[in-house]
């Protein structure tokens, strides 16, 4: 399954549980062109809480609570943590989460261990508020310095990434509309390096 898949997988994914969000919410939460200004994440967000979605609200680059970086695939699974798994290219394995998480994080592991945590959903957020539905401009509000545009190697796709020591945010493009599509964190040599080289398979 290559990057594309999952951003598409995880789209769907991301639809089919907003949808519900947005139609119990206020008229004026959504945008007439479809896209999330922060006013309408806050109303998206306000919308969650409304209808019971009560899964934690922040994703860092530690993970989310169970979620950690570095957890084996084995503690989770044994945990009852894991929705579903699917093999990847390389020994990659992708996973969703479970509980007040199911259809809101997309896992990966490698050799065994979380090494990525993303979400096309908003919430959740970023400790410094980011989320899914901002513009790349929004970022760099939020961010200033500590984060920056990026390119690809193929010259055909930006992201947004901010470096926490040896860990990153990485703000991914929508593949429909213009503005942040999915939000993942993890170590830079997995995150970052995917996002710059692609998929080989």
């Amino acid at each position: 399954m290559n990057r594309r898949s999952i951003l598409l997988t995880t789209a769907a994914l991301a639809l089919s549980t907003l949808v519900p969000l947005t139609t119990a919410g206020p008229a004026s939460a959504a945008s007439p062109t479809g896209g999330s200004t922060p006013a309408t994440a806050g109303a998206s967000l306000a919308t969650a809480t409304l209808v019971g979605h009560s899964h934690p609200q922040v994703l860092s680059v530690h993970g989310a609570r169970a979620y950690r970086i570095g957890v084996s695939l084995a503690a989770l699974t044994a945990a009852g943590r894991l929705d579903w798994t699917a093999p990847g290219c390389g020994g990659v394995v992708h996973a969703g989460a479970t509980g007040s998480w199911a259809g809101v994080l997309m896992l990966a592991f490698r050799d065994g261990r979380l090494v990525a945590v993303g979400t096309a959903t908003a919430p959740p957020r970023s400790p410094a508020g980011a989320m899914v539905g901002m513009s790349f401009a929004e970022l760099e509000e939020i961010y200033g310095r500590r984060g920056s545009l990026i390119r690809n190697d193929a010259g055909d796709a930006e992201a947004y990434l901010v470096r926490v020591g040896s860990r990153v945010e990485l703000f991914t493009g929508h593949p429909i509309r213009p503005g942040v599509g999915f939000f993942e964190v993890g170590p830079a040599v997995f995150v970052e390096r995917n996002f710059r080289l692609g998929s080989a398979c």
